[in-house]
């Protein structure tokens, strides 16, 4: 076993890890942050989407070791503990949620390419966030909706930045 600092969600944590051990395990098994899920151990599905400096990652592919100085953010970072974030509000707000496997992974995903992109369109939210994610309840509709959503809520909460305007209706 070896030790590494990890910084997750704002928290400097000490973890014993094997060498070969993913970042998803570890945040499953040795952390119990259970939000990011196993569902395919392959990076095709994206239920395990965290986001690592600013990126969304699959976190079945990376492994734990090679993660020590990076920012690691997990849906379990994104409330403040009353609130809930704006794109889980959303989501809730949209219907985006049916069985919820791949919200977590979802919600990541939006919140990687909002951070990037402040009002993407439809086409960026579809090819540049939520391309690498899998729904097998949806048509990706509601989703699509839910980040629309967010993006609005999110320029509404930042008074006196330039936004660049919306057609929130198409």
């Amino acid at each position: 076993m070896e030790q590494v600092s990890l910084d997750i969600n704002g928290k400097k944590t000490q973890v014993s890890i094997e060498k070969n051990w993913t970042l998803l395990f570890v945040l499953r098994e040795v952390l119990g942050l259970t939000g990011a899920k196993c569902g395919c151990s392959t990076g095709d599905c994206g239920a395990c989407k965290v986001i690592i400096d600013g990126e969304a990652v699959n976190s079945c592919l990376v492994l734990a070791r090679n993660l020590e100085g990076k920012k690691i953010e997990t849906i379990e970072g994104l409330s403040n503990g009353t609130e809930l974030h704006p794109i889980q509000q959303a989501f809730i707000d949209a219907g985006a949620v049916q069985c919820g496997y791949c919200t977590p992974g979802m919600v990541m995903s939006a919140k990687a390419l909002l951070d990037r992109i402040e009002n993407p369109t439809e086409e960026e939210i579809r090819n540049n966030g939520i391309s690498n994610n899998l729904c097998r309840c949806t048509g990706y509709v509601k989703i699509v909706e839910a980040i629309r959503l967010a993006a609005r809520r999110m320029m509404e909460q930042r008074p006196g930045e330039r936004r660049r305007r919306a057609e929130w209706e198409s």
